[in-house]
């Protein structure tokens, strides 16, 4: 599709979006109305594309209904162009599962089924490009790239094609809690480093009388993709495959590095054992025993949405380094991508509604505003020009007065480079986390969990086809 730049100046100048949705404004037509008729044929007059009516359905995890309302609000503004048109994001159970419902619903052949659009990871974004159920968004998005922060389209990028329309690129930051660190007197610019990381931990069980956990270990799969795929690992250095694609995993010393420290915090007893995103996780931190998450920058949605016991109390700084690779937290990116279901017929407009969201300050800091009141979800822009405004920079009460947005940006400075992504990576990830998920239930040691991630990926996938 081609794509020229007075389209993108078009979309520069678009009617902003002003408050958040939930209800249809007064002044605006709504579906089905003699004044959607209306607009429909002034945006025809214009010249401008109208789309037909429809529903826009797009695969998310966590709470899209909250993303929900910016596109509510955007339709309502540009009724010329989308008279009766409605988004509805629907909820997945992970990424993995959003990708699993779109490869199943296309093997159906019910492609008019296949939603819209899904945002989703680097591992999810290859495997359903290499499965050919995406579009192609180079053209539209490669003219954008310099007003992206640095590596935007990286892991939306698949054999030199971009797939992914960025959604955040988030830093592995570390959350602490500065009034359990005041109470004890310990200071928590020490955990700089992995190695006075584990020693703050020490120092809170033995001050605290093991009341207080340095932070948590997860019984199921994301002890994996949270302390693995997403933090120590890519800081570590780490490697699952080598650059022929031959499994290394069970050899390499930035796994051991990576997974020893996880296995110290764990044996040593600093690791609540608790699921994340599970009450029994929230009690425990509006009870002050967990003192930290080394963990991405979306877990501050997390924290104010149900630990507002703890609000002024937190703080955030860059992920502590390990002293040989010196190297900050790796960025994790997520994207939107467009399934490409034979007639995408809303895909010019969706690539609009993206632009607004991603460019438009305006609608942007409308849209922040709600969700902070809310305690919703939302995260930093990968405009690299409006993160030079002050309301990015902006102080909150939930932190004590820091500004959390201007930190999240810092923290992505002298990030580490996110592990290599394969075809392979979605089962990779099934198998490996299979391994921690019994050594976090006592059955086999973190050697044992390393030598047999080794042994069943050489088993079952053998060698991984790099393509990045």
């Amino acid at each position: 599709m081609k794509k020229s730049m007075a389209f993108l100046m078009a979309a520069m100048t678009a009617v902003s979006l002003v408050g958040c949705a939930g209800g249809t404004p007064a002044d605006k037509p709504v579906e089905g109305s003699t004044a959607a008729s209306q607009a429909a044929d002034k945006g025809q007059e214009s010249g401008q594309k109208v789309y037909p009516k429809g529903t826009i359905t797009i695969y998310g995890t966590g709470s899209p209904q909250y993303r929900q309302q910016y596109f509510e609000t955007w339709l309502e503004n540009h009724r010329d162009i989308a008279p009766e048109v409605s988004v509805e994001c629907v909820q997945t159970e992970s990424m993995a599962d959003s990708r699993e419902k779109i490869t199943m619903t296309a093997l159906s052949g019910a492609l008019e089924d296949l939603p819209e659009a899904a945002v989703i990871d680097a591992v999810n974004v290859m495997d359903l490009a290499n499965a050919g159920l995406l579009l192609d968004e180079t053209e539209f998005l490669s003219p954008l790239a310099d007003q992206m922060v640095s590596g935007a389209l990286n892991d939306g990028t698949v054999g030199g094609k971009i797939y992914g329309l960025p959604d955040s690129v988030r830093p592995q930051v570390l959350f602490y809690n500065q009034e359990i660190f005041d109470r004890y007197e310990i200071d928590p610019a020490m955990m700089s480093t992995m190695d006075g990381y584990a020693e703050a931990g020490r120092l809170l069980k033995e001050k605290s009388g093991g009341e207080v956990y340095l932070s948590y270990i997860d019984p199921g799969a994301n002890t994996w993709r949270y302390w693995g795929r997403r933090g120590l690992m890519p800081q570590a250095g780490a490697r699952i495959w080598d650059d022929q694609g031959n499994v290394v995993i069970g050899q390499d010393e930035g796994t051991k590095r990576a997974l020893g420290l996880l296995d110290t915090l764990n044996q040593e007893g600093l690791l609540l054992k608790s699921a994340i995103m599970q009450p029994a996780l929230y009690d425990a931190i509006n009870n002050q025993q967990v003192a930290t998450f080394y963990i991405g920058a979306f877990w501050d949605q997390f924290l104010r949405q149900n630990c507002q016991a703890t609000a002024g109390q937190w703080r955030v700084m860059a992920a502590p380094e390990f002293e040989e690779v010196k190297k900050a937290g790796a960025p994790v990116s997520q994207y939107t991508v467009l399934l490409d279901k034979g007639d995408n017929v809303y895909r010019e407009l969706f690539e609009q509604m993206w632009y607004d969201y991603t460019f438009d300050a305006q609608s942007k800091e409308a849209y922040v505003n709600s969700m902070e009141e809310q305690n919703a979800p939302y995260s930093n822009p990968v405009s690299l020009e409006l993160l030079e405004d002050a309301f990015w920079k902006a102080p909150s009460d939930f932190y004590g007065g820091q500004s959390f947005r201007e930190m999240e940006g810092k923290c992505l400075a002298n990030g580490a480079e996110n592990l290599v992504v394969t075809p392979q990576d979605a089962e990779a990830d099934v198998i490996i986390s299979a391994e921690l998920e019994t050594y976090v239930a006592g059955k086999q040691t973190m050697e044992e969990a390393i030598r047999n991630m080794d042994k069943n990926l050489k088993a079952k996938i053998s060698k991984a086809e790099i393509t990045q």
